[in-house]
């Protein structure tokens, strides 16, 4: 199969044919395994098989994880018995949706701030930020952390900056003298850890959000400005509204007011304590054991 593109393309044909040819080889699969019920995640591999499991009367769940239904789940909508989704959406109410969350895995839930910094190496009673922007890295996030921390943070600094990315914030930094404490690192398999060391996150607000909420810690959340139906504001607005997060649009994210904004929050611990507890406050850590129970009922019925 071939995403389809959001404009008119001849590309978009072809990936349609494929779509359509899908379709009687998900029925196939599906009579083969003698599916009880179909979870569609949102991607555009689902909407075919959403399609042949309403053909074979198979009860169908979809689950969202952004603030706005992405194309697949638009179109699968209507043939599904129940839509999981992970933030209240406007015109998506009423029995067949319900506001879930998005799970998370028991690493997440089970993470401490002992347990992170033992595993980091990093000491129980030193400032921590933690600057991560997605398993791709974020361009203009990393370039204000390396100018502003460059030659030296004054706190332990974990920079994730992205595997692809992790070179060109090594060649910001050539010349200079970050030290010791600014630990860049292109990605870490247990992401959860450095969430859960830290005293404050600096990051995009994708599907992470929902990590800095169920670990509770206070965050600046840089949206992509690029994404789709822009949901990674929305996505921000969420922990931001609960007062758990600050927005830093894309545009003013420079190394001057990024590291104002840090050191503004690193040195109001009150503030910090309180932004912690209302991410806690906003989590959905049974996330996944709802959407679990959903596709239970829905299969049995």
């Amino acid at each position: 199969m071939r995403g389809i593109e959001r404009r008119l393309t001849l590309r978009n044909l072809s990936a349609i044919a494929l779509a359509a040819l899908a379709v009687p080889r998900a029925i196939a699969v599906l009579r083969r395994r003698r599916a009880d019920a179909v979870v569609g995640g949102g991607g555009y591999t689902a909407g075919p098989v959403a399609v042949a499991a309403w053909l074979l009367r198979i009860p169908v769940l979809l689950t969202e994880a952004d603030s706005h239904l992405g194309m697949a789940n638009r179109l699968a909508a209507p043939l599904a018995r129940r839509v999981a989704l992970a933030f209240p959406i406007e015109g998506r109410s009423g029995g067949r949706y319900m506001v879930t969350g998005r799970p998370v895995g028991p690493e997440v839930t089970a993470a401490t701030r002992e347990r992170g910094r033992a595993a980091l190496g990093i000491a129980a009673d030193a400032p921590c930020v933690l600057v991560a922007g997605g398993s791709q890295g974020a361009r203009t996030i990393n370039r204000a952390v390396a100018e502003a921390y460059g030659d030296g943070p004054p706190f332990e600094l974990i920079h994730l900056a992205g595997a692809r990315q992790v070179d060109d914030v090594r060649a910001l930094l050539e010349g200079r003298s970050p030290g010791p404490r600014y630990r860049l690192m292109g990605y870490l398999d247990d992401f959860h850890d450095a969430v859960a060391a830290a005293d404050l996150v600096v990051s995009r607000a994708g599907g992470s959000v929902f990590e800095l909420a169920a670990i509770g810690r206070p965050s600046i959340l840089v949206p992509y400005p690029h994404a789709t139906a822009d949901h990674q504001t929305k996505n921000a607005r969420w922990l931001v509204g609960a007062g758990a997060a600050v927005l830093l649009p894309d545009d003013q994210c420079i190394a001057g007011r990024l590291s104002e904004l840090i050191d503004e929050l690193l040195g109001d611990a009150a503030r910090l304590r309180a932004m912690s507890q209302a991410a806690r406050t906003v989590a959905r850590p049974d996330a996944a054991q709802r959407i679990a129970s959903a596709v239970a009922e829905i299969a049995r019925a």
